[in-house]
């Protein structure tokens, strides 16, 4: 898989603001209400958190940038979940502003890290910017096809889908071992299992069924000593909170 650079994840991040910035630039005020592609959200739940984790991401580098580290969230978990349900139901306007001040405030912030700044030390997942710099890459492309809006997972770029594939490979239960067999592509192997399960398909439905999305090309298909099985259960989404060293 191709490691991504600096350079590379700076555009990146700069390409999936702008793409969030235009889809909620076409939503009207009776979009924001709409159920969205996740569970019980609404596209105001999805729109509260883009602005929740730009804001706490764009904070964690100005600290960074300081020599110092913060709490992703102001009151942890709880905190970020409370925010979100308080500004689901904004107006579409306060929405809007919410989305661009955030972005536009975390995307300066990463334009502002250098050489050195890219390894300096943030409270997520303890790790650096540049880590953060990837979450927040994630989090913008899955979530703008959260919205419902016309750009499903089946938009997402063969490096993005593999740099997804490599960080949600935690989801793997330890019985397994997935060989991940992207149509046209050379396989990918996740998991150190003594099970062995081949999933077939296209590089977005893996990424997608991996990330507990909806694969939208509908090509994917498992199999277990040749014989077809069902997709198998993964585990949870890996935390945002710091690993216990």
């Amino acid at each position: 898989m191709t490691e991504i650079t600096t350079p590379a994840l700076l555009a990146e991040l700069h390409t999936a603001a702008g793409v969030v910035t235009r889809l909620v630039a076409k939503l009207d005020d009776a979009a924001v209400t709409a159920p969205s592609e996740l569970p019980g959200w609404s596209r105001g739940h999805v729109l509260a958190h883009i602005a929740g984790i730009s804001r706490a991401m764009g904070r964690q580098i100005e600290f960074a940038l300081r020599g110092e580290t913060v709490e992703l969230y102001d009151g942890g978990m709880e905190g970020r979940t409370k925010a979100i349900e308080l500004a689901a139901g904004h107006s579409l306007v306060q929405h809007r502003e919410a989305v661009e001040s955030s972005l536009t405030a975390a995307i300066a912030a990463f334009d502002r890290l250098d050489d050195a700044g890219w390894n300096a030390p943030i409270s997520y997942r303890n790790g650096t910017a540049f880590d953060g710099g990837l979450a927040l890459w994630r989090e913008l492309v899955i979530h703008a096809s959260d919205l419902a809006a016309g750009r499903g997972p089946e938009t997402w770029s063969r490096p993005f889908c593999e740099h997804l594939i490599g960080f949600l490979a935690a989801r793997v239960p330890e019985e397994y071992r997935f060989v991940l067999q992207p149509t046209g592509l050379p396989p990918i192997t996740i998991g150190a299992g003594t099970t062995s399960i081949a999933i077939n398909g296209m590089l977005t439905d893996i990424a997608a069924w991996l990330a507990g999305r909806t694969p939208t090309l509908g090509s994917l298909r498992a199999t277990a000593a040749a014989d077809g099985v069902d997709l198998p259960g993964l585990l949870p989404w890996p935390s945002a909170a710091p690993a216990v060293k």
